[in-house]
């Protein structure tokens, strides 16, 4: 079937990409690849799904939207679905605590839309039908997408919720005004790979340290370091710069050899 004359050229956008994790249904992955094509995205990825990919119940469900699912990326692990992501958008009912901004669907659609025309690279992850997120995962986010759903019926599946999302960013992509947003003057924003790099050299020269003390809360400690540094958006240069400054302290003034860091 060819287009017609005097219909509007198709919207294909590869940003932001949609991040599935571990989703459960092939029925749902059909209907979120549905949505975002509804709405001009393509990009998703999956991570660790339950059922075989390529899925034929997906494929029924999607009705269409093959530019979605065939180039659909699966990854085993989180942070290398993240790896090249320079802004987390993680969606969750619950901030559960964690210190991150929380936005509503329009507010997320219009700060991505900023970010991008910068040149940054943004994720919006759901979790599974189940059980949402774990704690550990919306921490790798910068911010939190909450939908003002009703209190007392706060269930929402997983396809209506990234159909939410995506709505509220093809209404963002009409508009011509765009919030102002953060950009470091001299160095692109470093990457979810170049952060993780960092927190893991950090974190291992803490626990050689012996910083995380108690035991038991270690992954509240983590996740505070990591929420600090995520709110300072920081560059390539400066993570650069702060694995540097890690390596200083560790050798210098009589610390550890250079061989054992």
């Amino acid at each position: 079937m060819t287009r017609a004359a005097n219909m509007p050229p198709p919207i294909e956008e590869p940003w932001p990409a949609i991040c599935l994790v571990r989703p459960q249904m092939g029925e749902n992955i059909g209907a979120v690849a549905r949505a975002m094509l509804n709405f001009g995205l393509t990009s998703l990825r999956l991570v660790a799904p339950r059922d075989r990919w390529p899925n034929p119940k997906a494929e029924v469900v999607a009705v269409g939207a093959d530019v979605v699912l065939k180039t659909a990326r699966v990854e085993w692990t989180l942070e290398d679905a993240l790896a090249d992501a320079t802004l987390v958008i993680a969606a969750s009912a619950r901030p559960r605590g964690l210190e991150k901004p929380v936005w509503g669907p329009r507010q997320a659609a219009e700060n991505i839309r900023a970010a991008q025309a910068k040149g940054e690279r943004a994720i919006v992850m759901f979790g599974p039908e189940a059980s949402g997120m774990e704690t550990d995962e919306i921490a790798r986010a910068d911010a939190i997408l909450t939908l003002p759903v009703n209190p007392g019926f706060a269930s929402l599946n997983l396809a209506n919720a990234a159909s939410v999302f995506c709505y509220a960013y093809a209404e963002a992509r009409q508009a011509t005004d765009l919030p102002s947003w953060f950009q470091p003057p001299d160095s692109p924003p470093a990457t979810q790979a170049e952060l993780e790099a960092m927190f893991a050299h950090l974190e291992q020269e803490l626990e050689h340290g012996r910083f995380f003390h108690p035991e038991d809360k270690a992954p509240l400690m983590k996740r505070n370091l990591r929420a600090l540094f995520l709110r300072s958006r920081l560059s390539q240069q400066e993570a650069q710069t702060m694995r540097g400054v890690i390596k200083a302290l560790t050798i210098g003034r009589g610390g550890r050899k250079k061989d054992d860091v």
